[in-house]
């Protein structure tokens, strides 16, 4: 039903999801960031309780594994749902029930998850966990080639609708710097992504480089 990415960079702190389906608007109930806090996708008959309550829960300072599976325990239909989350810890946790439709499966690795369900097969999580870790850079940029390589792969066996990319500022005030796109309903949704995603990750890269150039002028200020 649902490819996806979670992840943080250890170096910047910024956590983020990117997503696509084969249904509409994934990106209004698949994704969830919180600055500082963690990063959850919920997917496969998408329980969005376990990703609004689970960063809660890991903002009161529970692991992303513990938040979930005390979510998981109290829902009635745990074993149709697919999430994965992660926190400032860096560890992923990644649960797929087994009412989960075929192909469905999941890699964790350094700072990152791949989870998938419904899906053509195994390829599109290997394909997504390579690219993410041969590439460099912004998070968002590394979250979108994953998720081409995704689709590249076979990704949803159903076909392609929609896709998201959602990556939270570093602080819960820092408004410019947090993306969320959402490309709703697409012939080629991820495709779609990328071209927004230029734009926008363009975008905040100059004003990333602006605050950056005028905090090394206030210094500069102060010194003399």
């Amino acid at each position: 039903m649902t490819f996806s990415i979670i992840a943080r960079d250890p170096e910047t702190g910024h956590f983020g999801v990117a997503v696509s389906t084969a249904v509409p608007c994934v990106g209004a109930m698949v994704p969830h960031v919180k600055p500082g806090v963690g990063a959850i996708a919920t997917q496969s008959f998408t329980n969005v309780r376990l990703g609004v309550d689970g960063l809660k829960l890991i903002e009161l300072g529970l692991t992303s594994e513990a938040a979930l599976i005390s979510l998981l325990v109290q829902d009635e239909e745990a074993s149709l749902r697919q999430v994965a989350g992660i926190d400032r810890d860096n560890t992923p946790y990644v649960y797929s029930g087994d009412g989960c439709v075929d192909w469905y499966g999941s890699h964790e690795g350094e700072h990152y998850s791949v989870q998938g369900n419904m899906l053509v097969g195994e390829d599109t999580i290997n394909a997504m966990a390579e690219a993410f870790e041969g590439s460099k850079g912004f998070l968002g940029e590394r979250l979108i080639r994953a998720l081409e390589a995704g689709q590249a792969a076979g990704g949803d066996k159903r076909g392609r609708e929609s896709a998201a990319l959602l990556v939270a500022p570093l602080r819960h005030d820092d408004h410019l710097s947090k993306i969320d796109i959402r490309v709703d309903q697409h012939t080629d949704p991820v495709a779609e992504l990328r071209r927004l995603g230029d734009m926008v990750i363009g975008h905040f890269q100059e004003v990333l480089a602006e605050a950056r150039d005028l905090q090394a002028r206030k210094l500069e200020a102060e010194k003399s």
